[in-house]
């Protein structure tokens, strides 16, 4: 089982609120009441990130197709290599 350093009270009531939302406008109603519209976007963004990254598709080639810095690309590859493999379980659930 997987244990997180960041784990608490608080955020297994965020994540437990979450799994309950039922669909794709549930998730929009909350999300926009609960993030700022840049945060929104950004999460959206990295996550397409990381599929790009998944597909082995260049720096330059997903700077090119979407809005991400060099930076944020960079940060989403380590995640990819090195953090905790959310990136990943979340790719192969993806439709």
């Amino acid at each position: 089982m997987y244990q997180s350093k960041l784990k608490s009270s608080l955020l297994n009531q965020l994540f437990e609120t979450i799994l309950q939302l039922k669909s794709t406008d549930e998730c929009y109603r909350f999300f926009e009441d609960i993030c700022t519209i840049k945060e929104l976007k950004d999460l959206g963004l990295r996550l397409e990130v990381a599929r790009l990254l998944n597909q082995k598709m260049s720096y330059l080639d997903i700077v090119k197709k979407t809005t991400a810095s060099s930076a944020t690309i960079a940060r989403v590859n380590k995640a990819l290599n090195y953090g905790s493999d959310g990136y990943l379980l979340a790719l192969k659930r993806m439709k």
